[in-house]
């Protein structure tokens, strides 16, 4: 839509059901429906949800395309939907214009809504509509306009934080932390909604679903903001490891011995041609899973991988070029090349326990 893809994806159909079943039931005692027009009227709830949403992260989409920032996708799901953006706001000022766009779409599309349905004669279809309009859009802008990451007013908060520290990672790691409080909040209100009675029961495990996937986000959020903060130490130059030649055929048992005699036993073998030009690499997970009696018999061919089939990095990449690969192209290797020439070898291990070291010592 407008040039933005949209992927729909299949727990949209959990959603489905369980937002139908549990709004027929009203809708059949407001209008005096039967079984089939109280779920018909349900599934246009769903339908209006699903459409809000739509519209909801549309505004995200267009206001970031406005200030230059690429969007690779608007996906629907299970509990909503989410923008995917192909760089952060350049500025605190866009970072804020991105993330209220969206609730302020569903605020305006709600208050079109409450108007209709104020309008309208009550316990008619129309009047039903409206409401379902009104309700879909206030949920909407409401729940995703509280302080927290990775909500919308998470960003809004994250913005705030980093216009007047002028630190985007403390403006993340603020944003997360009460993002969590949120997510805890959410399950007090689940728990208490559900003690008093006041909660259908097929929505209880939704909104539990809803606070778990808030505090894992926060996490995340909380996660990426400390990385971001790494990124700089990222020198390719020094993080790679050399590559050790063997020659095609070579026994795996015999490779491995050449490479602890020689200046660098971390080096990574690499096997190549008859002119010396690596064209594969040994994989050190498979490598290390050969049981040690059948490495003498075993080639370094068998656990490599063709270089034409792990992905490249050139030297000079900062960190946030090397995050974004990772993050594109996941693996355990990656090529870290000078021009044509292939200088060594980053682990994905040895980027990890640089940018979170706190993790490996928690490991």
């Amino acid at each position: 839509m407008f040039g933005v893809p949209l992927h729909l994806d299949a727990s949209m159909l959990l959603l489905t059901l369980v937002v139908t079943v549990a709004y027929a039931a009203l809708a059949r005692r407001q209008l005096d429906l039967g079984q089939l027009g109280g779920y018909l009227v349900g599934l246009g709830f769903v339908v209006s949800l699903l459409g809000s949403v739509l519209l909801h992260e549309l505004g995200h989409a267009l206001t970031a395309r406005r200030y230059g920032i690429g969007v690779r996708g608007i996906t629907l799901e299970l509990l909503g939907g989410y923008t995917e953006m192909d760089r952060d706001a350049p500025s605190p000022k866009v970072d804020l214009l991105v993330s209220l766009a969206g609730p302020a779409v569903s605020a305006v599309l709600g208050a079109v809504g409450v108007a209709a349905t104020l309008a309208l004669p009550d316990g008619t279809l129309v009047h039903q509509l409206a409401f379902q309009l009104a309700a879909s859009n206030v949920v909407v802008a409401v729940f995703n306009s509280l302080p927290g990451l990775p909500l919308d007013g998470g960003r809004a908060l994250r913005a705030a934080v980093w216009a007047l520290t002028r630190d985007r990672h403390r403006g993340t790691e603020v944003a997360g932390w009460v993002g969590r409080a949120v997510a805890v909040g959410t399950v007090a209100l689940v728990v208490a909604s559900t003690l008093q009675r006041a909660l259908a029961p097929l929505a209880l495990p939704l909104l539990l679903l809803v606070a778990l996937t808030l505090w894992r986000g926060a996490g995340q959020s909380i996660r990426m903001a400390r990385i971001s903060r790494r990124l700089p130490l990222v020198d390719l130059a020094r993080l790679a490891r050399p590559v050790f030649p063997v020659s095609s055929g070579t026994p795996l048992a015999e490779a491995q011995r050449r490479r602890a005699e020689g200046p660098t036993p971390v080096a990574t073998l690499a096997v190549v041609d008859t002119a010396g030009r690596p064209v594969a690499l040994v994989e050190e997970a498979r490598a290390d899973a050969v049981p040690p009696e059948r490495r003498p018999w075993l080639a370094v061919d068998e656990v490599a991988h063709g270089l034409d089939t792990l992905p490249a990095l050139p030297v000079g990449a900062d960190g946030e070029r090397v995050l974004e690969a990772v993050r594109t192209h996941p693996g355990a290797q990656y090529v870290v090349t000078a021009g044509e020439d292939v200088v060594g070898v980053l682990h994905i291990a040895d980027l990890a326990r640089l940018l979170e070291p706190e993790r490996k010592m928690n490991t």
